[in-house]
């Protein structure tokens, strides 16, 4: 593996910032409506206006269900934040925002065939956030909660998901948590160790961490042999600290750490079999040298952005066999773009009401399987974004357990399930490829 100095990494941050840029201007911004229906002719505005539109107005007002039947309301989701948590920057604002809310619709529509349209709110406060969200739901089939700061996020999703007929996810929490459950699956194939028998800390309690421990927990890790770290130390019942704003930290305190460790991250580390941080961006947030003290066949998977709290380089030396960050430039690239694609493809294919933990889980283990049966190796435990396949497979697989869970509106089989994903995403794909061909969306000069 190539080492990357802290300068070099800067040098190429700024020149994609820089190109990024340019292109943003260029295009004024990433997304745009077109028609699905057929315009032979000005006469045609009478069939899908008025008059002919009162029809399925009608319809619909007698069978609300059949806004599903006339209208995109299936495959259309909002993609919300307030600008509070974006990225690694920080608090920046609703404006700021809709960059990275119009790439994540770009990447929606591109991989999973689902329309996505960005919303960012300009207010702080959670109860007018969530006021604001379900007054929306008769627009959408779905709500895709993003970059909103911890604690708030827990209460918005919670409420949200009690409150909304419609699925209601937050990718910061639930994507994160599938897609590095999928490649802790694999880590431990390849490293020999029995998931009901590893110890495994977490470093940092944000949104990504409380759902990815949850998420463990149900995939088979003991409670009793999880150790979470936050900022200031060992999570543990001990610390009251925790108590009120802090629920889902004092809860998962309550399952886990039953020896009631105390200390920093030095001594959560201690005899870990698995190690997943997700704090602060590095190098140097976590000392390398700590990995010496994990058990035999380490796994690591440092995955802050942009900078992983150790280089890979550095943790394979003191010891760890498998490293996973969240860079495309390395191995095992932890990505939640394999997962919300997927995942809401399935959900809004069987018209479910909402994305329980247990159809993430099923997503974590398709992708687990399809990385599998490419072959496994310390260097590849999780597919990569251009596995195409991953997404048709990842949307049945949740879709089938939506109907098994009793949340879907629409009985389907597998294969159907499977056709019509595969279907709906290969019929995104070449309309991105048509408009490009055919000029509809230009091709800048220089890059």
């Amino acid at each position: 593996m190539k080492k990357i100095t802290q300068e070099e990494l800067l040098k190429n941050a700024n020149k994609w910032g820089d190109i990024s840029l340019r292109l943003h201007k260029f295009y004024n911004g990433k997304m745009a409506t077109i028609p699905r229906c057929a315009v032979r002719s000005i006469e045609d505005f009478a069939l899908w206006y008025t008059p002919g539109v009162a029809a399925p107005c009608r319809e619909i007002e007698s069978q609300p269900e059949k806004v599903y039947d006339y209208t995109n309301k299936g495959n259309h989701i909002a993609i919300i934040s307030d600008g509070t948590r974006v990225l690694g920057l920080g608090d920046i604002g609703p404006k700021a925002a809709m960059p990275v809310m119009e790439g994540k619709a770009l990447i929606y529509k591109y991989l999973g065939g689902v329309d996505a349209t960005a919303i960012c709110l300009d207010t702080k406060d959670p109860d007018e956030f969530i006021n604001t969200v379900k007054l929306l739901a008769p627009s959408f089939g779905g709500i895709n909660l993003e970059d909103i700061a911890n604690p708030k996020c827990f209460y918005i999703l919670r409420r949200l998901r009690e409150e909304m007929p419609i699925p209601v996810w937050h990718d910061d929490q639930q994507g994160t948590a599938a897609v590095t459950v999928a490649g802790f699956i694999n880590a431990l194939k390849v490293a020999g160790k029995e998931i009901q028998n590893v110890r495994v800390t977490l470093i940092g309690a944000g949104a990504a961490n409380i759902r990815i421990a949850h998420l463990l927990m149900q995939a088979g890790v003991q409670p009793e042999q999880l150790i979470i770290t936050d900022s200031e130390g060992i999570l543990t019942t001990e610390r009251e600290d925790m108590i009120g704003d802090y629920q889902e930290k004092w809860e998962l305190a309550q399952k886990t750490n039953p020896e009631k460790r105390r200390g920093g991250n030095a001594e959560a580390i201690k005899d870990a079999d698995v190690v997943i941080a997700l704090s602060q961006s590095g190098p140097g947030t976590l000392d390398p040298t700590l990995i010496k003290t994990m058990a035999d066949n380490a796994i690591v998977f440092v995955c802050a952005n942009p900078v992983p709290e150790i280089w890979p380089w550095d943790a394979h030396d003191n010891g760890a066999l498998i490293v996973a960050t969240g860079r495309s430039d390395f191995p095992n690239q932890v990505n939640n773009s394999l997962c919300f694609p997927g995942i809401f493809r399935g959900a809004l294919d069987v018209r479910a009401s909402t994305i329980t933990d247990e159809m993430c889980l099923e997503a974590s283990f398709m992708l687990a399987q399809i990385a599998e049966e490419n072959g496994l190796r310390p260097d590849y435990i999780i597919p990569s974004m251009d596995e195409w396949d991953v997404f048709p497979r990842e949307a049945a697989a949740v879709g089938m357990k939506a109907i098994e869970q009793g949340v879907a509106g629409i009985q389907w089989t597998y294969d159907k399930l499977y056709i019509n994903a595969k279907k709906t995403i290969e019929h995104s794909r070449k309309l991105f490829e048509m408009l490009q061909k055919d000029g509809f969306i230009q091709q800048p000069e220089e890059q």
